[in-house]
């Protein structure tokens, strides 16, 4: 089952499944914003799904959300209120914007979702400005770490919903303009981490 496929079938129940338990991370995470970016800058949130990032958006910025799955932004158009957001179809790992469009990116539990994180994160470094930061908040294995579990139920899981088995430092080696600003653990006993890039 495709992604775009898989998620049309979860869309409906998705926020009973997502909500609460991410609702304290995701405000954290996203209070960075205004520490991070200046009034009308342009802020890019890719897989935003059905919109759960939005009701902590800082005002003054210009937001762009994408999504691969129609049915999804369905539900993120019902709850964008009066926020400055544009919603449209979108590949993480295709992005449709031109080189050094953003001057933030927020990846908030994506780059474990799609078929090719590696793809996704290269994406976001292309299409934020240099000097520019990405916020990223997703479930990551350590370097080494066994986690027999998380293996044994990934061959399964990714089809459906999510990779269990995305170790960040892998990524971030093949993202040689991208460097680490901050990783902080915070859900699952640091299964989810929020990492904090910077482009050079």
């Amino acid at each position: 089952m495709g992604l775009k496929h898989s998620y049309t079938f979860i869309a409906p129940f998705y926020d009973l499944i997502v909500e609460k338990a991410t609702h304290s991370v995701r405000k954290t995470s996203l209070q960075q914003i205004q520490h991070l970016s200046q009034p009308e800058d342009k802020v890019l949130i890719t897989g935003i799904g059905t919109g759960l990032d939005i009701p902590h958006l800082p005002p003054d910025r210009h937001y762009t959300g994408i999504d691969v799955t129609p049915s999804m932004l369905r539900k993120a158009e019902r709850r964008k209120g009066n926020t400055n957001i544009t919603l449209q179809l979108g590949d993480a790992m295709k992005l449709p914007f031109e080189d050094a469009s953003f001057d933030l990116i927020v990846m908030h539990l994506i780059l474990a979702v799609v078929p090719n994180p590696q793809l996704a994160l290269l994406e976001a470094q292309r299409v934020v400005k240099p000097h520019g930061h990405i916020l990223i908040l997703d479930k990551f294995l350590k370097p080494g770490q066994l986690a027999l579990i998380r293996r044994l139920a990934n061959p399964v899981i990714r089809h459906i919903a999510t990779q269990t088995t995305v170790v960040f430092e892998h990524l971030l080696e093949e993202c040689a303009e991208l460097r680490k600003v901050e990783d902080e653990p915070v859900l699952a006993g640091g299964w989810f981490r929020r990492i904090l890039l910077q482009k050079n």
